[in-house]
């Protein structure tokens, strides 16, 4: 099985959160559930079941993780020298053809994908219309609304 990529900034935000989810959520939902037991009757005790619901949220995101960051490859995108061709990890900018809209997007692995951040999936299909091209190609992509024809204006890759 390949091991799915990941950049070095979103592996290390990644840490950060699961030591966060750790060091600060795991303990919190413990005492809150501890508190909650004191109040007595659990059947009926409201601030229980959310705390235990709470408590498997985090502890399945924290599984997530360590599993996420124990099988990826992490990727130093600063020493791909793909030059203008876009690869995993590249920070595309892109004109919209139509509306002159200039918009970029990072190309990562799944799980630090963040559409918010400008940070597409590497499995996603505007990523995979992206992949192998290079700067100065435009490209249609068939996107839910419609065709969109974008121009593909700069590549680059930064840590």
């Amino acid at each position: 099985m390949k091991r799915p990529p990941m950049t070095q900034k979103g592996a290390q935000r990644l840490r950060s959160e699961l030591e966060r989810l750790k060091s600060e959520e795991r303990p919190r939902i413990i005492a809150a559930i501890a508190e909650a037991r004191a109040h007595g009757d659990l059947k009926e005790n409201a601030e229980y079941h959310a705390a235990r619901e709470m408590q498997g949220f985090i502890e399945g995101r924290i599984n997530e993780l360590e599993a996420a960051l124990s099988h990826a490859e992490i990727i130093d995108v600063t020493r791909l020298n793909a030059g203008t061709r876009i690869v995993f990890g590249a920070i595309v900018e892109l004109a919209d053809e139509d509306s002159g809209e200039e918009i970029s997007y990072q190309i990562v692995g799944d799980l630090e994908a963040d559409i918010k951040q400008r940070l597409i999936s590497v499995s996603s299909p505007f990523a995979r219309a992206l992949i192998g091209k290079s700067e100065g190609e435009s490209f249609e992509f068939q996107a839910p609304n419609g065709t969109r024809y974008y121009e593909i204006t700069g590549v680059r890759y930064e840590g």
